[in-house]
């Protein structure tokens, strides 16, 4: 009975030990998943990757949506406008409103399901390390297809970047007079009225770019703007060739970072379906320093530059590439600030040499600098230091003092943009011990975040920079996030939408809300979970009790 007794404790013991190494493995699995990944496909000579055909496809389906609800006439996630786009004219009033609700629940339908897709290819692929680029570069073509030939999304900005491309192929300069300038006509009639008197805040490089566009087209503004799309496309393609090269640098996996950058909602439809310029300057940004990583310091201060002769804030990235280059020669052991010295003037000439060029190049001068401000005449609630200020005012009202709001706005962004400005300082001095991508991407969010608008593209410029040293940890949750929170909150037209949707039929609210519960809680396959093989945790677990058996 004692030995009886003594086998089954030992038994209860081995079993309980068993218990214990699986939950330890588990809980491994998910702090590292890379690790754990590999020992799977060393085992089982993994190599399979067909279970990506079904995000594709759902990827797909949820693209299509979006373009054909938005398509739809009365869209509010749209310009209706006549002649701005080869498709989608606006209809009649009573077509218009027939057609809304099913418009507003294929695009909020797909938002919702394309949200669901890419979030579960990251989990997925933070256990399946090694996936080929091309796979995830034909899913990502295979997604921006529908894009290409939907009018502008969401924003109606690129038609404001076509109207001063008009202004560039008639010798007009657009730091000095708005888009208005030129009359009326295609060109003028879509772009937004806050803009029409307003100069260009952008780069000489775009507008230059921009007005090369106009004069190709044949003075044609869609198909301006469709070469401006192009432009955008073309940024994301060079965000997608840096973001894999940068992770493999940083010793992490290449899939998951290319899922969070370039198939990422806000990406997609931001940068793309927006047609906004930020695309190509965070793809010259994410160029420049990835030739910066790849000992190219040269390349990479003249990619930074021309990506802020797009836009200024991709400045950042010279400091940053001047930060980290030492010269061959240079003492490590010598002073921080001692050693940096000579890079920091190298790049500071390299900067000004390219920035002078492409300014006398494009006939524009430096005029730019002076309009930087131009964005801030948007005063919305979406940006912290904007709503801090709206508040204030409204509360110094409440208690009868007569403050005006653009005072306190003027206080308010200061201490928004001081903020940001002392982050950055800390981000740039700790640089080396957080990692240089990681501190450019917290720079450019807070310049984001605590700057005096916050748009959904702009937020693109950190969450890209991130992408590559992301695996895990809170900035990972925050940026996913960020990511999916900015997709839906920052669509336009919700004003318009709401003011609509209240006259609706209240039966077909409710139909509408239960197809997007639906396409919610929808199960959507097994590849949206963890790709744990059952067997092999059965073998793991039927293996000697040691630490490494949890693992194999």
């Amino acid at each position: 009975m004692s030995n009886g007794t003594a086998l089954g404790a030992e038994w209860v013991t081995t079993r309980l030990r068993r218990a214990g190494l699986a939950v330890d493995a588990v809980r491994m699995r998910l702090l590292t998943p890379v690790t754990v990944s590999s020992r799977m496909q060393a085992e089982t000579g993994e190599g399979d990757w067909s279970f990506l055909h079904r995000p594709a496809i759902l990827g797909f389906v949820a693209v299509v949506a979006i373009c054909a609800g938005a398509s739809l006439p009365s869209s509010p996630f749209k310009l209706e406008m006549t002649g701005t786009w080869f498709f989608g004219e606006p209809g009649s009033s009573a077509g218009s409103q027939f057609l809304l609700l099913p418009g507003v629940v294929a695009v909020y339908g797909g938002m919702v399901l394309l949200t669901r897709v890419w979030y579960g290819l990251l989990q997925n692929l933070r256990v399946r390390p090694g996936v080929p680029v091309s796979k995830l570069m034909w899913m990502f073509a295979l997604w921006v297809l529908p894009l290409l030939v939907v009018a502008p999304l969401f924003s109606r900005d690129v038609f404001s970047y076509a109207a001063q491309g008009e202004m560039m192929s008639h010798h007009i300069n657009p730091y000095l007079y708005g888009p208005g300038s030129i009359g009326s006509g295609p060109y003028i009639a879509p772009v937004d009225p806050l803009w029409l008197n307003t100069p260009a805040p952008y780069g000489p490089l775009f507008l230059m770019v921009d007005g090369w566009f106009a004069s190709l087209s044949g003075h044609d503004a869609r198909i301006t703007v469709f070469f401006l799309r192009l432009l955008s496309v073309l940024g994301v393609v060079l965000i997608a060739y840096c973001v894999p090269k940068l992770a493999r640098a940083h010793g992490r996996d290449h899939g998951p970072a290319f899922v969070l950058a370039v198939l990422n909602p806000l990406t997609l439809l931001a940068l793309i379906g927006g047609a906004h310029n930020d695309a190509i300057m965070v793809g010259l940004l994410l160029a420049g320093i990835t030739a910066a990583k790849y000992r190219h310091p040269v390349v990479g201060v003249v990619l930074c530059t021309m990506a802020a002769a797009i836009k200024v804030p991709a400045a950042m990235g010279i400091i940053y590439v001047a930060w980290q280059w030492t010269p061959s020669g240079a003492s490590v052991a010598a002073s921080g600030w001692r050693r940096r010295v000579r890079p920091v003037t190298l790049t500071a000439l390299v900067a000004l040499v390219v920035m002078g060029a492409l300014s006398l190049a494009s006939g524009l001068g430096f005029g730019w600098i002076f309009n930087l401000g131009a964005p801030g005449t948007v005063r919305s609630w979406m940006a912290p230091a904007t709503a801090v200020g709206f508040l204030v005012s409204g509360a110094l009202h409440a208690i009868g003092l007569g403050v005006g709001l653009g005072g306190v706005l003027t206080i308010t962004r200061a201490f928004g943009l001081m903020g940001a400005a002392a982050i950055a300082v800390v981000c740039l001095r700790r640089a080396e011990s957080y990692g240089y991508l990681w501190a450019l991407g917290m720079s450019l969010l807070m310049f984001v975040l605590l700057g005096p608008v916050v748009q959904p593209w702009y937020l693109t410029w950190g969450v890209v920079m991130f992408a590559p040293v992301l695996v895990q940890g809170l900035t990972r949750a925050f940026v996913i996030g960020l990511s999916v929170g900015a997709s839906f909150i920052g669509l336009t037209g919700g004003e318009q939408l709401l003011s609509e949707l209240v006259h609706a039929n209240p039966i077909a609210m409710v139909l509408a809300v239960a197809v997007l519960w639906g396409v919610a809680v929808m199960p959507i396959g097994r590849w949206n979970s963890w790709p744990i093989d059952p067997a092999r945790i059965k073998s793991a677990l039927s293996g000697p009790v040691t630490p490494e058996a949890a693992f194999d």
